[in-house]
């Protein structure tokens, strides 16, 4: 894992052209290893990396793409509101005083902000981040029941009555789309088990 987390990271700044500052990598691992996530961690994090790198050669700005995958859970509070804004708002500034262009860092700030999941993005890039992300819906069954009970634990805080009807309506919204998958190649890939699992997830 480290050595995935390693490549993907001098690769992801390389393609933008610009230099982190020093401690941002180790920073960002930390913060994915905060005690309070279960599902959010750098096991989701590599899950994605591993995925983009299987389909780097499809994004338009593959480098943008990549960094955006790196700050899109950069901030997890799990009672926050605004972990995605503050996780955009992040990976702008660091990106902006790493010499990163302007509008390349507005780009990323609405790639993170794709993961918000309230719809389906229109920009390419944006649905293959999203894709990515939601990968995790179409794992064999026996990632998503270990999925399943990350999550359980992140919201250990919640009354179980109520976390039982608030994830099947999260999980439903998934499963009433007509594609959970924008991009054919994970809709190809996907799709199905995603399908399969959600509906096992889902039942009464």
């Amino acid at each position: 894992m480290q050595s995935l987390f390693l490549r993907s990271w001098q690769r992801a700044w390389h393609g933008l052209g610009a230099t982190p500052a020093e401690g941002l990598l180790q920073t960002l691992l930390s913060a994915y290893a905060e005690p309070q996530r279960h599902y959010h961690t750098q096991q989701h994090l590599a899950e994605c990396l591993a995925h983009f790198e299987a389909v780097q050669d499809q994004a338009l700005r593959p480098a943008e793409v990549e960094i955006a995958l790196w700050f899109h859970d950069a901030v997890y509070d799990v009672k926050g509101k605004d972990n995605e804004l503050r996780s955009a708002q992040w990976a702008a500034r660091v990106l902006e005083d790493g010499g990163v262009d302007e509008a390349a860092c507005r780009r990323v700030h609405a790639l993170v902000m794709a993961t918000c999941h309230e719809a389906t993005p229109q920009d390419g890039d944006a649905q293959l981040l999203v894709d990515i992300d939601l990968a995790i819906l179409g794992a064999s069954p026996a990632r998503f029941a270990e999925y399943d009970t990350q999550v359980r634990a992140e919201y250990a805080w919640v009354p179980r009555l109520v976390y039982g009807i608030k994830r099947r309506q999260v999980l439903r919204g998934f499963l009433q789309r007509k594609a959970i998958y924008a991009t054919p190649y994970f809709h190809a890939r996907l799709e199905p088990q995603a399908r399969a699992n959600l509906r096992r997830s889902t039942a009464p």
